[in-house]
C-alpha cells in the first residue's frame, strides 16, 4: 500500500477489530473506528469512520487477509469497483442485523 501504514497491533483472529491507524501520506496519523468488514465479488472490504469526524464519510478500502494473521488495507483505485463495494456496504447498513449488531442510538 502505497499512501498508508495500517495498524493491527497484536492481531490474531480471535480479536475483533475496534479500530486502526492510518499512517497519510504526509506523515500525519489518523484513528478511525471499524464499521464493518464485508465481502463485495471475490474481494473483502473494509468501512472505517475517522474517530475525530464521527458524522463525516466513510472511508473504504480493500481488506487483505494473508490468510497467516496478517492484514493491509489497499486503495479502491477503479472507480466501478468503488461503486460496487459502496453499494455493498449501503446494503450492509440497510440490513436489519447491522441494526440488532449496533443497535439504535436514538433509542
Amino acid at each position: 500500500m502505497s499512501d498508508k501504514n495500517n495498524n493491527f497491533e497484536d492481531l490474531n483472529e480471535e480479536d475483533a477489530f475496534d479500530q486502526v491507524t492510518l499512517t497519510l501520506e504526509d506523515g500525519k496519523e489518523m484513528t478511525c473506528d471499524v464499521i464493518a468488514i464485508f465481502p463485495c465479488g471475490d474481494r473483502d472490504y473494509i468501512a472505517l469512520l475517522p474517530e475525530d469526524d464521527p458524522d463525516g464519510d466513510f472511508l473504504l478500502y480493500r481488506f487483505i487477509d494473508d490468510g497467516n494473521g496478517n492484514y493491509d488495507l489497499d486503495d479502491i483505485g477503479d472507480d466501478d469497483e468503488f461503486d460496487a463495494a459502496s453499494e455493498a456496504f449501503d446494503a450492509l447498513m440497510d440490513d436489519e442485523e447491522f441494526d440488532e449488531m449496533f443497535g439504535d442510538e436514538e433509542e
